[in-house]
């Protein structure tokens, strides 16, 4: 695994040890960032959130590509060690909070993040999940971005919700969502 773009492209990153997690594949990283960019045009400034944050490619990612401050929530143990690696290897400590607690166990937003990314595990529904317990706590902002990863047999549907674009990428599929309007 490496950065796909940005001042840290090319530079390698830690993997979990073991099985529980399974990390984005490089390509469909560089396919969802293709997606956000085309609809946002620049990371620069943002505030981002990666929940089932695993290795924490993907709030990594938003950082290499100039996003100012990233939330990284992860529960597992060994996943929260490879990602706290990651941050020091890149000395990205002052734009990066990291919690090692379950993305449910989230309280009321202090801040809202632009971009919200989630790779919770494939065929549990836990994206969808997380997603309605979040905006119930206020942590979608009106323009957020959402994206969530699951294999590619699975649909995602929330309420409040409208997804965007879909795309297929190995075996995954990214689902972008946002707010619905009233």
């Amino acid at each position: 695994m490496r950065i796909v773009a940005g001042d840290w492209r090319g530079r390698k990153l830690v993997a979990p040890a073991g099985d529980t997690t399974r990390p984005t594949a490089d390509r469909t990283r560089e396919t969802l960032f293709s997606m956000l960019v085309s609809r946002i045009g620049s990371f620069e400034g943002l505030t981002v959130a990666d929940l089932f944050a695993g290795s924490g490619a993907l709030g990594l990612e938003a950082l290499s590509r100039g996003a100012a401050q990233a939330l990284f929530v992860e529960q597992d143990a060994a996943a929260v060690k490879a990602l706290r690696t990651n941050i020091a290897t890149f000395d990205a400590q002052a734009r990066s909070d990291v919690r090692a607690s379950s993305v449910l166990a989230l309280g009321p937003a202090k801040v809202q993040p632009d971009i919200i990314f989630m790779d919770p595990p494939y065929g549990t529904g836990a994206g969808s999940v997380a997603l309605d317990k979040l905006n119930r706590l206020g942590w979608i902002a009106p323009g957020a971005w959402i994206s969530i990863e699951t294999s590619r047999d699975e649909d995602v549907a929330v309420k409040d919700f409208e997804v965007e674009a879909t795309r297929d990428s190995g075996k995954a599929r990214i689902h972008l969502l946002r707010l619905a309007a009233n």
